[in-house]
């Protein structure tokens, strides 16, 4: 049985739909949450509830879960569980369990912000300049190798909190010596923006489908309205990036346009909130994990898909007894 164990479900019912639209009978869907009022675990075959991520006994938990359902892969939907995952990858590869998750330097990089600028200038990826230092930030004005309109964001941020244009360097100073954020400062790239779902074979590891669009419409936390496109060069450039870490399974990649070329701006290693628009145009990367966990590699496919196919999100809700709940000792409904 393709049995998978999604972690920290939340409020993707629709992604775990759409997983159990391509398992149909061949698997079992298994969800966890904090919370047994999480509403994704609805949609799922078997539900447990489990400590916060944070807990000693949370790995231990998951990896029980796992031994109970047979699962053959796990992942998880949000960004603070991966780097947990990376670095227990060992002992669920130890169980015949596929870990969805980047080696553990690799989940490294990806969540510091400035870790990702160095490592991607070491290995020629173009990235926008940054810095996380004040008196490289001032120097490299005073060199005209960076200017203002600027960006700041968290190093270590999610869903766009904290991130803002600085138009003077009074601002710039004054948010970077507040307490709110640890910030990094970026050159401001105003040539446009795109993003990639990504999945890169657990077999090859190399990625082997994309998706890409472009924003129509955004809100707190991602796009709301996007628009599928092709571009070669694009996917050249995700070829690229890809090779250059060490990934296992879906990502969501963000691009900003400069002079004709992509630039790398952030990775996200798991299903991302607009992955919905993927699916829906077709590429289906339940069907490349399933391939994976039964040893088939699979073959390079990426931009199988149509140019100007729309995604709509709209508001839906989960309706539920009380009694149908999962209890709160961690046990099967």
């Amino acid at each position: 049985m393709n049995n998978l164990l999604f972690c920290s479900v939340g409020r993707r019912g629709r992604l775990l739909r759409n997983v159990k639209e391509t398992l149909g009978k061949t698997g079992v869907l298994v969800g966890t949450d904090l919370q047994s009022t999480a509403p994704a675990l609805q949609f799922c075959d078997r539900q447990y509830v489990v400590p916060r991520i944070t807990d000693p006994a949370y790995v231990d938990t998951i990896l029980d879960i796992c031994r109970c359902n047979g699962i053959k892969a796990v992942t998880t939907l949000i960004d603070p569980e991966i780097e947990i995952l990376a670095a227990n990858s060992d002992r669920f590869r130890e169980i015949g369990v596929i870990p969805l998750c980047p080696a553990k330097q690799s989940a490294v990089y990806c969540f510091d912000k400035y870790e990702l600028f160095k490592y991607c200038r070491e290995k020629g990826i173009r990235t926008p300049l940054t810095f996380h230092d004040w008196d490289e930030f001032t120097a490299a004005l005073d060199r005209g190798e960076i200017s203002f309109p600027v960006f700041m964001k968290p190093i270590c941020g999610s869903g766009s909190v904290g991130a803002h244009k600085v138009h003077t360097l009074e601002q710039a100073e004054a948010d970077w010596h507040s307490d709110e954020h640890d910030y990094i400062i970026q050159e401001l790239m105003t040539g446009g923006d795109c993003d990639a779902d990504v999945y890169v074979d657990t077999i090859s590891h190399r990625a082997v489908a994309a998706f890409s669009k472009r924003k129509i419409e955004t809100r707190i936390g991602g796009a709301s309205k996007t628009i599928s496109f092709k571009d070669p060069k694009l996917f050249a450039f995700i070829q690229e990036v890809c090779d250059a870490f060490e990934f296992n399974g879906p990502l969501d990649m963000d691009f900003f346009i400069k002079d004709g070329e992509y630039y790398l701006s952030e990775i996200n290693p798991r299903f991302g909130g607009a992955y919905l628009h993927a699916y829906g145009a077709g590429v289906d990367f339940i069907q490349l994990i399933v391939n994976n966990i039964n040893g088939i590699e699979n073959p390079v496919n990426i931009g199988n898909y149509d140019d100007d196919i729309l995604m709509m999100m709209y508001d839906d809700v989960v309706i539920a007894r009380a009694t149908d709940l999962v209890d709160q000792n961690y046990s099967f409904i």
